[in-house]
C-alpha cells in the first residue's frame, strides 16, 4: 500500500478486479475493508488491468489502486500507473476521481504519492500523463505540477490525448 496525509493507495489484486467486474459491490466492501460508492466499479480499467496481471502478475504494484479516503474509510477514486515503467524509465499514471469527492485535493495527492513511489522503486525516472485536450481539471493539475507537453495522440478508447511529462522526483512545489 501507497499512503499520503488522507489517502491509502490500495492495490488491486485478481480478486478484487474480478470483483469489479462482477459489479460485485458488497464483494469489494468485504474483501478491501472499505465501503465502496456503487459508481466506483465503472470507473476501473478492470478487465484491462486484469489481463495484464494474468500475463505477468508482478505488474501488481505498478497497476491499478483504489484511492482510499483514509478518516472515512470509504473509496473516492482509482489511480495507478498504466504498467511498469518503459526501457527510458517512462512510467504513465492514471486517476479518476469520483464526481462528489472532486476539488478537494485527492487527484494530487494520489499523484504525488505514485511519483515518490515510483521514484524511490529506482525503475522509473519520468512520470508521463495523458489528458483530454477538454479536461481543465486534469490540465490545470499536471501543468501545476510543472509537467511539461511533449506530444499529442489519438487513444482508441478516450480519443484525442495530451501527453505530458514530468522528470522525478518532484514534490508539492512542482
Amino acid at each position: 500500500m501507497i499512503s499520503s496525509e488522507r489517502l491509502d493507495l490500495v492495490a488491486l489484486d485478481s480478486e478484487a478486479l474480478s470483483l469489479v467486474v462482477a459489479g460485485d459491490v458488497a464483494g469489494l466492501e468485504r474483501t478491501l475493508d472499505v465501503a465502496v460508492p456503487a459508481e466506483w466499479p465503472a470507473v476501473v480499467p478492470a478487465r484491462l488491468r486484469l489481463a495484464q496481471l494474468t500475463e505477468d502478475p508482478s505488474e501488481l504494484p505498478w497497476l491499478v489502486r483504489a484511492m482510499v479516503d483514509r478518516a472515512e474509510r470509504r473509496i473516492v477514486g482509482v489511480t495507478g500507473f498504466h504498467g511498469r515503467p518503459d526501457d527510458q524509465g517512462r512510467a504513465e499514471v492514471g486517476y479518476e476521481v469520483l464526481p462528489g469527492d472532486r476539488r478537494r485535493g485527492y487527484a494530487r495527492e494520489a499523484l504525488l504519492a505514485l511519483a515518490d513511489w515510483a521514484n524511490a522503486s529506482g525503475a522509473a525516472l519520468t512520470c508521463v500523463a495523458s489528458v483530454a485536450p477538454t479536461n481543465e481539471a486534469s490540465l490545470s493539475l499536471v501543468r501545476s505540477l510543472g509537467f511539461r507537453p511533449v506530444a499529442e495522440r489519438l487513444d482508441p478508447v478516450d480519443g484525442v490525448e495530451l501527453v505530458f511529462e514530468r522528470a522525478l522526483p518532484f514534490s508539492l512545489d512542482g
